[in-house]
């Protein structure tokens, strides 16, 4: 069943006086009365009629409602192919399955260490690179870094 319940909520003593409405429908009656939904998108918005809409269809999808550090915590554990694959279902995964986070965490589940020149490293260029990079990129890219910044030092 879908209820709506409303308040009148006023400073003048008039309204005081006023009961709440109640809207109760069967989901199918909801589903099939535009005029209630035309009411909720312009109370609510779009956004929650589309939900509302969804729950009566039984559309509900629970994985994109999680919060992003457990889905962080949770992509982790897939194998590579399937990162990629989750990252193609829709703009939130795109953007959590290329986040610095998640890659951060992927990076430091598959090495042993990770200095401190390797953390300065991924912030600069991203986690995502650095697990790509081989093994000798990676040094060759923190050995200039190191040059460049001996550099710097030197100049100071």
């Amino acid at each position: 069943q879908v209820i709506f319940r409303w308040w009148k909520i006023s400073l003048r003593n008039e309204c005081c006086e006023s009961r709440r409405g109640e809207i109760k429908e069967s989901q199918e009656d909801f589903l099939g009365d535009s005029s209630l939904h035309i009411q909720v998108a312009i109370l609510f918005g779009a956004k929650v009629l589309e939900h509302v809409l969804n729950l009566c269809r039984s559309n509900y999808d629970f994985l994109e409602r999680l919060p992003v550090p457990l889905l962080l915590y949770i992509i982790s554990f897939l194998e590579l192919e399937d990162i990629a694959r989750l990252s193609q279902v829709s703009r939130r995964f795109k953007m959590i399955c290329n986040s610095n986070a998640l890659w951060e965490n992927i990076v430091e589940n598959f090495c042993d260490t990770i200095t401190t020149e390797m953390k300065e490293l991924a912030q600069e260029i991203g986690w995502k690179k650095v697990f790509f990079t081989n093994r000798l990129q990676l040094q060759l890219q923190l050995r200039r870094r190191r040059q460049k910044q001996d550099a710097q030092n030197k100049e100071v």
